[in-house]
């Protein structure tokens, strides 16, 4: 039998040693390495001081009370609420082609685990299922969705954290002397972006080093945990935050933790988000078997909120369809009674006040136009002012007894229960029958307030399972107050995240890195908002705010026809932009990194071409600007680069120049790959709130 069990992808390696009777140990989470010489570790392991009389390695599923003190892979009560010891035999290893399985049991306690890796690309996606086979019934308080060494070499966290308009903030933070947690208790993934975290070895940048990073599957309350070990190493464990008494498995009855995806990277943080990328890619699932290009939206939300009717709508349409519009989405505000956010919710048939007609003639005038037609719903709500509720009060998320806390007026609907999800459906569904949707906005605007657990989340993801299912050409975006949604495990079901409500230019600079950081651009909503923004009420340029929503999936926030005959021309040339170039910016690698003097950059494409945004926010401080360094542009041949635009920065006295730029503006300009590399890219000055782009393509 051979003692050691890999698996790769691109340049990562698991490795595992097998034993008999007892788990297999975790021997490597890290770069690609060779499996065919290395010693057991129980040959290279010493006596330490203070420990148990036998070892007791890191195997892939600890448990507490027989010698393991660190984190668990599992967590069990028997029915009395005592502690149900597990201690597992030698595992049943399944291997295939890109996947390893292994099967655990404790016949004693009457538990089974199984726990596969299965690699998704460059990245590995991580199951854990635990099974009740005994003959008595028990409570599941934790199972991770994975549990993974993390070597002496680790020097720092990447995190994010975030509130409603003030999304993906970065932070950064020395590994922990003792416990690092990053946890969720708002009933989804939160504002804070999606269950996960970058770890960074020693010297780790954008483009080198060591990282490994994960991300959980899971739209609902997680827990994510880094522990360091008396050994010197570090413990990363992940996982569904499961309710008191929430998760009780009767004989024969398994439960399965949501995936964890795990990238490991030998190029810095945009290996990383690469993985992740490709990984999300393929959880998406396109009509016809495809992405097609991304058409461009108008969402009618900071264009008119709930004041409309048909008249104006069609009129908002119609200034969409001058500019170059594709899909019009009609948003908040169409169905009885929703004049404003304290009725409706739950009543999902339209307002015959502001559509007396329905909703019908409306679809066919935007379809008319040449756009797709769009709608907005948030089905997992209830206002207690609706006829659902008053007909099912019991229908609403609630504790018994308490008091039924509302936020924007609405409360919860209980997505556990099979009869709400029902009626969900119905309503549904019967739009997307009567209607020509091609598109659905599904928001969620509060925190669980109580918690719904694991259940909830798993009740909307049947009712957006059901969905897809009977319209498969509809596509959905996920939204949850801007950017409290946006996680891997919608992608099972949707196809496009709204970022933020906040649509402010230069607010979207870190919020947009931050979702990049685990999300592909094309699912990325990027709007070109009003100015001044809504959220802020900063003023910004035309011209800045659509170069920053052309890395995403482009929209427009605002009414075409407040803008000047001038303003409405250059909405146009943005939008024809965009168009032009969306099939490199969408389903491509992403570069991210910082330059000198405050900048920040962000590449698109492949690995032969691409965009590159050079963002300004402040004014410079250096008299002129330093090139800018490549790593992505290699040691080898030359590049062609064009100066495509300098966007935003108008007013004042003008940006100086050099016949350099000139050039570069007029035809692509040729450079040395390794100079682009090792010097960099000579910039030409720019103000601030400024983007210049270039476009550059690797010659034959």
């Amino acid at each position: 039998m051979q003692p050691m069990i890999a698996l790769h992808a691109a340049d990562a390696s698991l490795v595992w040693e097998q034993r008999v009777g007892a788990p297999p140990l975790w021997r490597h989470c890290g770069a690609r390495v060779a499996t065919d010489a290395l010693w057991l570790l129980a040959d290279q392991r010493t006596a330490a001081s203070y420990s148990m009389d036998a070892d007791v390695p890191l195997d892939i599923a600890p448990t507490s009370g027989l010698g393991w003190f660190g984190p668990e892979m599992l967590r069990l009560r028997n029915a009395d609420g005592s502690a149900l010891v597990v201690a597992f035999g030698s595992a049943v290893v399944t291997e295939t082609a890109g996947e390893v399985g292994f099967t655990l049991r404790d016949d004693l306690a009457g538990v089974s685990l199984e726990l596969t890796f299965e690699v998704s690309g460059a990245a590995f996606v991580c199951r854990s299922v635990v099974r009740n086979t005994g003959m008595a019934s028990f409570d599941v308080d934790w199972l991770a969705s994975a549990l993974l060494p993390i070597p002496a070499s680790a020097r720092e966290i990447v995190s994010w954290r975030g509130r409603h308009n003030a999304e993906l903030v970065e932070c950064r933070e020395a590994m922990p002397e003792q416990v690092w947690l990053r946890e969720g208790r708002r009933g989804m993934s939160g504002h804070g972006g999606p269950g996960g975290l970058y770890v960074l070895d020693e010297g780790a940048t954008f483009d080198a080093g060591s990282v490994r990073a994960l991300q959980l599957a899971w739209s609902g309350d997680s827990r994510i945990v880094v522990e360091r070990d008396d050994e010197g190493f570090w413990l990363l464990s992940a996982g569904a935050v499961l309710q008191p008494g929430e998760l009780r498995l009767a004989p024969g009855e398994s439960w399965q933790a949501p995936d964890a995806v795990l990238a490991i990277s030998t190029e810095g943080r945009n290996g990383a988000a690469a993985a992740f990328h490709d990984a999300v890619r393929a959880r998406l699932r396109w009509s016809g078997g495809a992405m097609r290009p991304r058409p461009v939206h108008l969402n009618s939300w900071e264009a008119c909120y709930f004041d409309h009717d048909e008249e104006r709508i069609v009129a908002l349409a119609e200034a969409a369809a001058s500019v170059g519009v594709e899909r019009f989405i009609l948003d908040d505000g169409w169905f009885r009674g929703r004049n404003d956010d304290t009725a409706g919710l739950g009543d999902w048939t339209t307002d015959p006040a502001k559509y007396p007609r329905g909703l019908g003639p409306l679809a066919e005038r935007v379809n008319a136009l040449g756009m797709e037609f769009g709608l907005w719903v948030e089905p997992e709500m209830i206002n207690p002012d609706s006829d659902l509720y008053r007909a099912h009060p019991d229908w609403a998320l609630a504790s018994d007894g308490r008091v039924r806390p509302t936020a924007r007026n609405q409360l919860v609907l209980d997505m556990r229960r099979a009869d709400v999800r029902d009626y969900l459906f119905g309503c549904l569904d019967a739009l997307l029958c009567d209607l020509p949707i091609t598109y659905l906005k599904w928001d969620h605007n509060r925190d669980l307030a109580p918690a719904g657990g694991a259940a909830q989340v798993r009740g909307t993801y049947d009712l957006l399972a059901r969905i897809k299912a009977a319209h498969p050409a509809v596509e959905i975006e996920a939204c949850a107050g801007g950017g409290g949604r946006n996680d891997v495990g919608m992608a099972d079901f949707c196809h496009r995240y709204w970022t933020s409500d906040n649509i402010d230019a230069v607010s979207r600079i870190g919020i947009q890195h931050g979702f990049l950081s685990f999300l592909p651009p094309e699912v990325m909503g990027s709007h070109i908002g009003a100015s001044p923004a809504h959220a802020t009420g900063r003023r910004h340029s035309l011209g800045f705010r659509a170069a920053m929503a052309m890395t995403g999936h482009l929209g427009v926030e605002m009414d075409p026809r407040t803008l000047s005959d001038a303003e409405r021309a250059e909405l146009a040339d943005w939008i024809a932009f965009h168009k032009q170039w969306r099939g490199l910016l969408h389903q491509g690698r992403v570069w991210l990194g910082e330059g000198a003097d405050g900048l920040v950059w962000q590449a698109q494409g492949r690995v032969d071409e691409m965009l590159l945004f050079i963002i300004r926010n402040a004014p410079p401080q250096d008299r002129r600007p330093q090139p800018l360094l490549l790593p992505f542009a290699g040691r080898d041949g030359a590049w062609d680069v064009q100066l495509l635009r300098i966007a935003g920065g108008q007013g004042g006295h003008a940006a100086h120049s050099a016949p350099l730029f000139d050039a570069m503006k007029a035809a692509p300009q040729v450079f040395a790959a390794d100079w682009l590399c090792a010097n960099g890219l000579p910039l030409p000055p720019g103000k601030a709130e400024t983007v210049t782009l270039f476009h550059l393509r690797k010659r034959a």
